[in-house]
């Protein structure tokens, strides 16, 4: 064999490599998720599928929330701030609901993407890190929300509580999901996020522009969540000073559960926003039930992100978390 045919052989071999990579990386986080159903099911003595339905009750507001943190990470951003969005756009969404139901749906999207926007603002025009923007609107925002429901919950209309159903809830997800999938698939919006997760600076001489479609994105992502605000308060009909509380942390666990490379870029899958969130549901319903303390919880989640972020992060891409 000749050194020409052989470096040809070396480079389909790891070409091929790289192809059945990328199709256990796609199709881990589905079998995760069949296994840990199989797997709770059968320590939980049929239990976990028994109450299955109540269990999803859950994962409503974190699929549509992870939707907006999904399209950020892809660009290569972070955002903690997605708890104070939504415990402050359902105080707003309870206040405007006493005067009128669409109205308030509204409001809460209004009120979400006012954050974004002011994370967006930060980001892009002042150039600090998302990461960093977004912890000091988590605080900012989280005092917030505590000084409004200092002395009382904010409690919503009555009306909220009555819209409140399964079927209207899996309606409403599916079809934010369905719109986002679309969107991130079959639109340049999903091309144009991963060239810049990918790398912004090419995407800038790729004629894409970065600064408007980074704030753009920070601004939906906020208004996801104030929609995800209005189901959140459907669902209780008042907020305390907790609502929205650890909200981030579940949907970066959740990602990173669905397979979502901590960089973005190329690799992001619209998938991984759905598989994570039924993932970390499923987890967090199985060690409930299997009797768990929270503390013990915490630490088997705290495992299980550190060993999915070291399987799914792309080493080669870690540099442009922005």
């Amino acid at each position: 064999m000749t050194e020409a045919a052989a470096v040809e052989t070396s480079k389909e071999s790891q070409i091929r490599s790289a192809r059945r990579w990328k199709l256990i990386r796609a199709l881990l986080p589905i079998a995760g998720l069949i296994l840990m159903i199989i797997f709770f099911n059968y320590e939980t003595n049929g239990r976990l599928l028994k109450h299955l339905p109540l269990a999803m009750s859950q994962v409503y507001v974190i699929m549509i929330a992870s939707m907006g943190v999904f399209f950020i990470m892809t660009m290569g951003g972070l955002d903690f701030s997605q708890g104070s969005i939504l415990g402050l756009s359902c105080i707003v969404v309870c206040a405007v609901s006493k005067y009128s139901i669409p109205l308030a749906i509204l409001a809460g999207i209004a009120t979400g993407a006012a954050i974004g926007a002011v994370n967006g603002y930060f980001y892009v025009r002042r150039k600090i890190k998302s990461f960093i923007v977004t912890i000091c609107t988590m605080f900012l925002f989280r005092g917030l929300i505590k000084y409004l429901t200092t002395n009382s919950p904010v409690a919503g209309s009555p009306q909220l509580l009555m819209i409140d159903s399964t079927t209207f809830k899996v309606v409403c997800t599916a079809a934010v999901v369905a719109v986002g999938f679309v969107i991130f698939t079959f639109t340049k919006f999903g091309v144009y996020l991963k060239a810049i997760g990918a790398g912004e600076q090419a995407a800038k001489f790729a004629g894409i522009r970065t600064d408007r479609m980074k704030f753009m994105v920070y601004v939906l992502s906020g208004a996801i969540t104030g929609f995800a605000a209005f189901i959140s308060a459907i669902k209780i009909g008042s907020v305390t000073s907790s609502g929205g509380n650890m909200l981030e942390t579940q949907i970066l666990i959740a990602l990173v559960l669905g397979g979502m490379p901590i960089s973005g870029g190329a690799m992001a899958r619209f998938g991984n926003c759905v598989v994570g969130s039924l993932l970390y549901v499923v987890l967090l319903s199985g060690l409930t039930m299997m009797g768990f303390t929270p503390q013990l919880m915490q630490l088997i989640q705290g495992i299980v992100f550190l060993v999915f972020v070291a399987i799914f992060a792309d080493r080669d891409s870690l540099t442009v978390i922005k």
